[in-house]
């Protein structure tokens, strides 16, 4: 049985880019490109028409960019593959090919058989980012992580946050009250305080959003 090629729809504003590319493509006995597109309105109506498993996409183009065709294309045929192919390393315009849905994010500046694989990566269900990028991606998440966390118990002042921490080991209002000495009634405001500030509607919740966030490292 004959395996499927891979169909690839190149989007570049520029002829001689997408001549490169065809012909760097179209020498791969698994691929084969079925259609060119030079802006953002072509793009998304060569998708819809030809149905390529995946889209090379520039992000600069005339008229609406390429993430804003990323996003249309994504929206009407989630299971289209997207390479964003481009000649800027900028970190927002990285994040915001992410955000749009791009598989992979990938410069000019690669090599041929490196553009080839991350094609046949793309096109197996598989994410691509260019290496000269990957480190600034999780260095982003990592931080993106702290600051999560960091305000997660932002609004809480340290007595709240020692009872969400009793209640997070699964003490009772009766315990929590004996532990720091205060009543019962007093306690269940300090509850009912600390469900309003997080958003959350029980102590299930809380327990688990203390959980989530590692309560103990701070406390």
């Amino acid at each position: 049985m004959t395996k499927k090629r891979l169909r690839v729809l190149l989007v570049d504003d520029h002829e001689v880019v997408r001549v490169g590319l065809r012909a760097l493509i179209e020498r791969q006995p698994g691929m084969q490109v079925v259609g060119e597109a030079a802006t953002a309105r072509e793009a998304v109506s060569q998708t819809g028409r030809l149905a390529p498993d995946v889209v090379v996409l520039d992000i600069r183009l005339p008229g609406s960019n390429g993430l804003e065709a990323c996003r249309q294309i994504k929206a009407h045929w989630p299971e289209t593959r997207i390479i964003i192919l481009t000649s800027f390393p900028d970190n927002e315009i990285l994040f915001d090919a992410i955000a749009a849905g791009a598989d992979g994010y990938i410069l000019k500046q690669v090599g041929s058989d490196d553009l080839i694989q991350a094609l046949e990566r793309v096109g197996r269900g598989e994410s691509m980012l260019d290496p000269s990028v990957t480190d600034r991606v999780f260095a982003r998440i990592r931080e993106a992580r702290r600051q999560e966390k960091a305000e997660a118990f932002a609004s809480l002042t340290k007595r709240e946050m020692r009872i969400l921490a009793c209640i997070a080991e699964g003490q009772t209002n009766r315990e929590i009250s004996k532990v720091l000495h205060l009543s019962e009634k007093t306690i269940r405001n300090y509850v009912s305080k600390i469900l309003s500030k997080l958003d959350l509607s029980s102590r299930a919740q809380a327990a688990a959003y203390a959980a989530r966030y590692r309560i103990e490292n701070y406390l």
